[in-house]
Formats: C-alpha cells, sequence, structure tokens
C-alpha cells in the first residue's frame, strides 16, 4: 500500500517542493523515515502517532517507511507531521488516495491532532501556484498570509479530522474563506511615534530626514538621554509605506522566521529591528545548521538600530560590511549556501566616551585618553567608512523640553521625503534610493561644477577621505539637492554633506 502527498520545505527564503511517499507493508511494526530529515523531522513518528490514534483512527501495526524526496535537501521543521498522517491514512483507505493529488499540505500536529501553524506558509503557497498546484491545505492559522497569494484555493484546517473531511469531499463542497478571514494588516507600532515629540536637536532632525529621503546609514553620537534612540525610533514614520512587492518580501522573511503573529496578512509598516548588544553574529546576520534569516534580514525595507553600538562584539559589528554593501547576506554550509535579503538603513547610536559625558558642561567626564580611544576604537575604520551621516546629539536644556516649541510632525517631514523619493524613481528607472547609485549611476546622476569637486578635493584631503567616503558625499549631497528640489548639485548641498563626515574626525 503506497501513498504520495505533496508538501513543501523552505530553503532561505524560498520553498522548495517536497515529496512524502508513504509505504505500509506487512511485516513486524516499524517506523522508518528516509530523505534527510533533520531531528525536528525524525521527532514527527511520536506525533504523528499520537494524532492519528487519538483522532479516532486505527494506527497502523505494520512496516511504515516514509521517504522525503527529493533525498539531496535537507527538511526541517515539524511541518511535514500533516502530510506523513494523511499519507498514512491514506495508505490505509482512510483518505481517498486521489483526492491528494494536486494538492500541497503543510501544518505541525499535536497529540490530540489539532494542527498547528507552520513557518514559511507564504513562500510555500507562492510556490505552490508558480507550478499549478489546485489547492494548498494548511493550518487555519496561516490562512491570513496564504491569503496574499492570489488564484490559488486555499483549505485552512484546524485539525486532523477536518483534514481527512475536506479531502474526501468533493471540490465543489470546499469551503471558500469570507473575506474578513483573510487577516488585518501587520502593524509594529512604529508609526504612531511622531517627531513632534522632540524638543530641539535640529542638527540631528536634518539628518534623520536626510537619511529618510536617500536610504543613508546614520550614527549618532551624544551623551545618555539626548534623544538618540527617541530619533532612531521615529524613522519609520517619516520613510515611504512599503510597496506591495516590498511587503510581500518583507512579509516573507517574517513568515520564514517565525516572527509573523497569528492572522496577520502582509505587514503594512516598514520593519524596525533593535537588537541587544549582547547579541550573536548568526543572529544578526542569519544562519544556524538550518539557516534562517537574522535580525538584518528581518530589517529588510525597514531600519536596523544597533544602540551603543561599541557595546556589540567586533565580529558581530564587521559582519554588517556584506549587508551593508549589497543589500544581502549569503549564508554558506556544507550541503547549499542561501542567500537572504538585507536592504535596510542603519542607524547606530553610541557615547561620545564609555561614561558618557565628555564635553558636557554639567557633568565630569573621568575618562582616561587611552579608555576614550579603546571605546571609540571598536568600530573598525571600514566600518565607520559605510556609515553615510555622522551627527552629534547633544544633550536638551530643561528649559527646552518644558518651555520650547513642539518640533515639527513626521507628517511634513515626511512630505518632503516623498517628493525627494519622487524625484529619484523619476531620474533613475531602476527605482533606486541615492545611497544605492553605482558609480557609473553616480556620474551620471550627481555630475559636480568646477566650484564643487575643487571643494570636495579640498575637503577629501583635509579629513583624510578613502574613495568610498568621497563618493558617499556625493551621493549625500545629491539627496540634500533632492530635498531642495534642485535639478544639480550645489556647493551649498555638498557643504551640508561635508558636515555630516566631518564628526568622524573629531568623535
Amino acid at each position: 500500500m503506497l501513498a504520495t502527498v505533496e508538501s513543501a520545505t523552505v530553503i532561505g527564503i524560498d520553498a522548495c517542493r517536497v515529496h512524502v511517499e508513504v509505504d505500509v507493508s506487512f511485516g513486524l511494526p516499524h517506523f522508518q523515515l528516509v530523505g534527510l530529515p533533520d531531528a525536528s523531522v525524525r521527532e514527527s513518528r511520536d506525533r504523528v502517532r499520537a494524532a492519528i490514534r487519538n483522532s479516532g483512527y486505527e494506527f497502523p501495526a505494520h512496516r511504515i517507511t516514509i521517504n522525503l524526496a527529493p533525498g539531496d535537501v535537507r527538511k526541517a521543521g515539524p511541518a511535514f507531521d500533516l502530510p506523513i498522517a494523511l499519507g498514512m491514512l491514506a495508505a490505509t483507505g482512510k483518505v481517498q488516495p486521489s483526492s491528494l493529488a494536486g494538492i500541497l499540505h503543510v501544518g505541525e500536529l499535536s497529540l490530540d491532532g489539532a494542527i498547528q501553524p507552520a513557518r514559511g506558509v507564504l513562500a510555500i503557497a507562492a510556490e505552490a501556484r508558480r507550478h499549478g498546484a489546485r489547492a494548498l491545505l494548511l493550518p487555519y492559522d496561516n490562512l491570513a498570509e496564504a491569503a496574499v497569494v492570489s488564484g490559488l484555493t486555499l483549505l485552512p484546517v484546524r485539525t486532523l479530522v477536518e483534514a481527512v473531511t475536506r479531502l474526501n469531499q468533493s471540490p465543489a463542497d470546499w469551503p471558500i474563506p469570507a473575506p474578513s478571514t483573510l487577516g488585518t494588516p501587520g502593524t509594529l507600532g512604529t508609526l504612531d511615534l511622531d517627531l513632534s515629540d522632540l524638543h530641539g536637536q535640529a542638527f540631528a532632525r536634518r539628518a534623520l530626514e536626510v537619511a529618510a529621503a536617500g536610504g543613508h546609514n546614520l550614527l549618532m553620537v551624544g551623551p545618555p538621554g539626548a534623544g538618540k534612540t527617541m530619533l532612531a525610533r521615529r524613522l519609520p514614520g517619516i520613510l515611504p509605506p512599503l510597496s506591495f512587492d516590498e511587503a510581500i518580501e518583507a512579509t516573507t522573511i517574517h513568515s520564514v522566521a517565525g516572527q509573523l503573529r497569528s492572522g496577520v496578512g502582509l505587514l503594512s509598516e516598514r520593519p524596525f529591528r533593535a537588537p541587544h548588544h549582547t547579541i550573536s553574529d548568526v543572529a544578526l546576520v542569519g544562519g544556524g545548521s538550518t539557516p534562517r534569516p537574522g535580525e538584518v534580514s528581518l530589517a529588510h525595507h525597514g531600519v536596523l538600530f544597533l544602540d551603543e553600538m561599541p557595546e556589540f562584539d567586533r565580529r558581530v559589528l564587521e559582519a554588517l560590511r556584506q549587508p551593508i554593501e549589497e543589500g544581502r547576506i549569503t549564508v554558506s554550509r556544507a550541503l547549499r549556501s542561501v542567500v537572504f535579503p538585507a536592504r535596510f538603513v542603519l542607524v547606530a547610536a553610541m557615547n561620545p566616551c564609555p561614561c558618557g559625558y565628555l564635553g558636557d558642561p554639567k557633568r565630569v567626564c573621568r575618562c582616561t585618553p587611552p579608555q576614550i580611544a579603546r571605546y571609540r576604537g571598536r568600530l573598525s575604520g571600514p566600518l565607520r567608512d559605510r556609515l553615510d551621516l555622522i551627527v552629534e546629539v547633544e544633550a536638551v536644556p530643561i528649559t527646552a523640553l518644558t518651555e520650547g516649541p513642539a518640533g515639527e510632525s513626521s507628517a511634513a517631514v515626511r512630505e518632503r521625503v516623498l517628493a525627494a523619493r519622487a524625484r529619484q524613481l523619476a531620474r533613475c528607472a531602476r527605482a533606486r534610493v541615492n545611497a544605492q547609485l553605482s558609480g557609473t549611476e553616480l556620474k551620471k546622476h550627481a555630475p559636480l561644477n568646477l566650484a564643487g569637486r575643487r571643494l570636495l578635493e579640498r575637503s577629501a584631503d583635509k579629513l583624510h577621505l578613502s574613495a568610498r567616503g568621497f563618493h558617499r558625499i556625493i551621493r549625500v549631497a545629491r539627496t540634500i539637492a533632492d530635498l531642495a528640489g534642485a535639478e544639480a548639485i550645489a556647493t551649498e548641498h555638498l557643504m551640508e554633506a561635508l558636515q555630516y563626515r566631518f564628526v568622524e574626525s573629531t568623535s
């Protein structure tokens, strides 16, 4: 007695179809699972046995062999529980084998037969549609994310018994999910934070606006309590809304990582990730024996905030180089390499010294010059070179907090950011922000006049700029010109861009 059930596994953020072949033959009772399964898949034998019995079906007392094909792809996760159970029930006549054809099945089983949500269902739904599957049988809690993929019939089920009932029905009797069950937009709460809550910090607010308009990385240097974290958390509120394609990518990554809440369809806000400084390099950039997305990928199309940046491990910080430059991270393992997208705006914050009060007019800094040098040296030169904007954030006087006027709202700043982004989109057919312009594109879209070239050459010599730093200043100047509505980069735009680089030599 042989039955085949279609399922899928997630590799990186893409899904790969898996054929679950179940053979129930005469012989001493034995349960064997082959096809390169990991520990979580091998444990399915106990979950499947208990789920079948507790659902009122008889577990076959025969020799059971289950093959997960293709055999050269490593299978991970408990989402094969449901297809394995359905294959066994089909092999013993409880499910019509013909009803399994053309349907992808995914879901984790509880011991009582309930079906738990699975990771990466959005990617699996896209794979099902891409290969012309007639339906996807999935956990009910994953319905919202799978419903994002149009043109695919969805069969959401809560229990193993319900799954068997659905498969034994005629397709004409399959339920059609009501529009109200297709989920709600995923919100992260960052849009509720407004820049009007901040008092003062005009220079830092301007740098935040430039970073949002051009997709530039930003480092803020200032004492504790100056408002660095408040500024960073309000950056998503002035960024453009997610496009549909961006929302699909970001939602897929969160689904694969198991970060998508039940009942959530597409993410409607740009991600904001703020990992603690004790994070490991694998947790930050992704990896593991079965590679999973890290924080840099979870921040894709959003913001990655590193508070107290020098407190992060040196190895962790150096791992940021590839995603900052390329917008993706490659994780290589013995069997295969996977690529995770990681295009984000990096916002970092640090103190001017270990105690944080260097230059503070009211508090005395007791750090020695060697301590300050070691603290600042935790950020390597190559990493600092990849930060487009470096600004000082000074402490705000108490009188400014109690008597000063409220700052400009996020909505007003966002309008200028959207206008600048629109100019970049009209100028570059590949819809790239200024921070992503290649050298050739930079020469074409950001030429400098004679006065600008001479100013930048003199400044490059004074600030000891590398070639990378030289081009990053031009990119920032292009963004400043876009915010001003200017067609060409003027001298004042370059001078402002240089202000955001000068702190590098003094702090």
